[in-house]
């Protein structure tokens, strides 16, 4: 999955917390926010804000589908509350490769096709 695709499938599954998020797709999609919302910041405040208002909702779902493809549960998500504890703890969680099998979440996400010529 390339940058693009990752961005288009993490915003068209908004608030879709169920199913699973390969590791490229959440990456990606997290590389794109911190990108959109480094020059925002530096543009303007208010501009910043729609950021991460737009991009809050997304993260979450994406957060959630990625916990879920290495097999823990969303709501490990609230562990991020805990200052720079919980944030290592999260970090280590999603850079886990992701489970082969199927798990009570669901399949593994599909491959996406790569574009001819790359």
């Amino acid at each position: 999955m390339n940058f693009q695709q990752a961005v288009q499938t993490c915003f068209r599954k908004y608030v879709d917390f169920s199913g699973r998020a390969s590791r490229p797709e959440y990456w990606w999609f997290v590389l794109a926010y911190v990108i959109l919302s480094f020059v925002a910041r530096f543009i303007n405040d208010y501009l910043y804000l729609l950021v991460v208002l737009a991009f809050l909702l997304p993260l979450l779902a994406a957060g959630a589908r990625r916990l879920h493809d290495v097999g823990k549960s969303a709501w490990l998500l609230l562990i991020g509350l805990i200052p720079v504890v919980g944030g290592l703890v999260l970090l280590y969680f999603t850079v886990q490769p992701s489970q082969t099998e199927s798990n009570a979440y669901g399949p593994p996400p599909p491959p996406q096709p790569q574009p001819a010529g790359v």
